[in-house]
């Protein structure tokens, strides 16, 4: 019963779209309106603005952090855990206050993730945010991240958390960006806002300022 409340519980939270509240307290729109439609940090990023695409981030990592504490504070350990992790995503993805619709869960992953084993916060924000820095795609940065969950706690022998979160969690983020996996088959995807006028190191998509060499 325990571990059934709290996994209620972590999808409850998880369902809880700060995006769209920070979007609308700060620019007045409802981003599932605009751009991609999702409510997580990228769409926020793109159509809202920096700030209020860090708090999104923020509060999306809190709840996947809270929703962690409240199990273990339960009494809920190992596979359970692990479960109350996915149900964290599972909220995050189809929010049971938005009908279902929602982010692709790569910020609350890393919430959970990092309240399982505090270092991964560390290595997944490297590992992410190199990836976007390099070739210009949050989508990129997110199938990286989603690939490496179920990897590091293999390596630490967590197989629980690999594999009742990390290998759910990494199916349900494929899952939600398959409509930028085949954007970037097409060298289609968007860029983040911050390459939008000159392009990134490496570039797999090509870039607005590229297509307007091209026309000319």
């Amino acid at each position: 019963m325990k571990i059934i409340l709290a996994i209620l519980i972590a999808y409850l939270l998880g369902s809880i779209p700060p995006g769209l509240f920070w979007a609308w307290i700060i620019k007045h729109i409802d981003v599932r309106q605009h751009g991609s439609g999702r409510t997580g940090g990228t769409n926020v990023w793109r159509t809202a603005g920096f700030g209020a695409a860090f708090l999104t981030a923020l509060f999306d990592c809190l709840k996947a952090v809270g929703s962690i504490l409240i199990a273990q504070a339960l009494g809920v350990k190992d596979w359970g855990l692990a479960l109350v992790g996915t149900a964290v995503i599972l909220g995050h993805n189809y929010s049971l206050y938005l009908k279902f619709r929602g982010g692709a869960g790569t910020v609350a992953s890393i919430g959970v993730a990092a309240a399982f084993w505090p270092l991964t916060f560390l290595i997944l924000v490297i590992a992410g945010v190199s990836a976007a820095a390099l070739i210009g795609h949050a989508s990129v940065a997110s199938i990286l991240i989603a690939l490496l969950l179920p990897v590091l706690f293999l390596v630490r022998g967590e197989t629980a958390y690999a594999v009742a979160f990390g290998i759910p969690t990494m199916v349900l983020t494929l899952w939600a960006l398959r409509p930028n996996i085949q954007r970037l088959i097409k060298g289609e995807e968007r860029f983040l806002p911050v390459f939008w006028e000159k392009p990134p190191l490496l570039r797999i998509s090509r870039h607005p300022a590229q297509q307007s060499k091209e026309k000319v």
